[in-house]
């Protein structure tokens, strides 16, 4: 049976444990499964699925996707903190720098 179609599967046949609010939007496998499909199941949790990992009917482990540090916030706080640096620019020098490649 394709893993995708376990997938399914073990999505509709969780019991009361497993339910969406222990576990929310999760996929259940077995360690077996887990080892010959560990490629593909990295793929889903990179895509935000989370995948739990069970010995016979117990869960015992948990993959999740690594949260990392927001690189857009740091550098939109970089940026700021720049313009709060910088001297105030007028309009007459912006149009100043606009003319300055121009050929006329």
């Amino acid at each position: 049976m394709a893993l995708n179609v376990k997938f399914a599967i073990a999505r509709n046949l969780r019991d009361e444990r497993h339910c969406s609010t222990e576990f929310p939007m999760s996929v259940t496998v077995k360690v077996a499964e887990a080892k010959a499909h560990l490629s593909e199941l990295l793929a889903r949790v990179e895509a935000g699925e989370e995948v739990i990992i069970s010995r016979g009917n117990d869960p015992v482990a948990r993959l999740s996707r690594v949260k990392k540090d927001n690189e857009l916030s740091a550098l939109i706080a970089e940026v700021r903190a720049a313009r709060m640096r910088a001297k105030p620019v007028s309009n007459d020098e912006i149009l100043d720098w606009k003319r300055e490649g121009q050929r006329f």
